[in-house]
């Protein structure tokens, strides 16, 4: 039997299937990542949706989110959404990388729990594109809860996480420890459909020409914040409120 045949039948038995010496196949739509050095390691191409992807960071604010500003600029015809950022978003930068303020919504929270609930709401509502979140620590049953939210709909989901947190087990389909380097980002496969890769990618990050921001006549800004009311039931209904924008 040719390993052509094989590889056919094995994925006939059932489409989550796949060799260790091949990438998997995305049983979801994947968005191209813009880095293709990157995307031609992923299975499906790309980043998948309906799905959680857990990126590992050495420390918040180390280019992340320019690592994903060609998918995001790709969602923004509806909301990308911000949840517990270790910084205030710059509605000029999102300008600049090609996601329009307007389409930015900053979500906060003061607790854990109220922020795994706004989580939640977003991935289930299907009205956003992407839902970046960023948390220190969730628990593992949280995070089955919130992969299960992602296939409900095909938004973006992106959690960052210290990357100590890549000795946990996770049911992110992909997972990937970022560090900086002098120019860009290191990149290095902690989980994926396909065979080991123990090799880390190289990304340059600087911002070109294309990210140069052009003024605007008006900036929207769409900012949630968490009301100071101590009712678990008042933040909550704050959130929903805006995720239903």
């Amino acid at each position: 039997m040719s390993t052509a045949t094989a590889a056919a039948e094995l994925e006939a038995l059932h489409p989550s299937l796949w060799r260790a010496s091949q990438l998997g196949r995305s049983r979801t739509r994947c968005v191209d990542t813009g880095h293709p050095s990157l995307s031609n390691l992923l299975p499906g191409g790309g980043w998948p949706s309906g799905a959680l992807v857990d990126l590992l960071v050495q420390q918040p604010g180390i280019g992340e989110v320019r690592l994903l500003a060609p998918a995001l600029a790709q969602a923004s015809n509806r909301k990308v959404v911000l949840l517990q950022p270790p910084h205030a978003p710059q509605a000029i930068a999102f300008a600049a990388m090609g996601v329009p303020p307007a389409s930015a919504l900053w979500l906060r929270a003061d607790r854990t729990a109220d922020a795994l609930w706004a989580a939640e709401q977003v991935l289930r509502s299907g009205s956003c594109g992407a839902l970046l979140f960023w948390q220190t620590q969730i628990r593992s049953d949280s995070l089955r809860r919130l992969h299960l939210a992602a296939q409900a709909g095909e938004t973006l989901f992106f959690m960052m996480r210290p990357i100590a947190a890549a000795q946990d087990p996770s049911p992110a389909p992909l997972r990937l420890g970022l560090r900086p380097k002098a120019g860009g980002l290191e990149i290095e496969f902690v989980k994926r459909q396909g065979p080991r890769r123990d090799e880390p990618v190289f990304l340059p990050m600087q911002v070109g020409p294309a990210h140069v921001f052009k003024p605007q006549r008006q900036v929207p800004e769409h900012v949630a914040a968490e009301p100071a009311d101590a009712a678990g039931q008042s933040r909550r209904a704050a959130i929903a409120s805006a995720v239903s924008l």
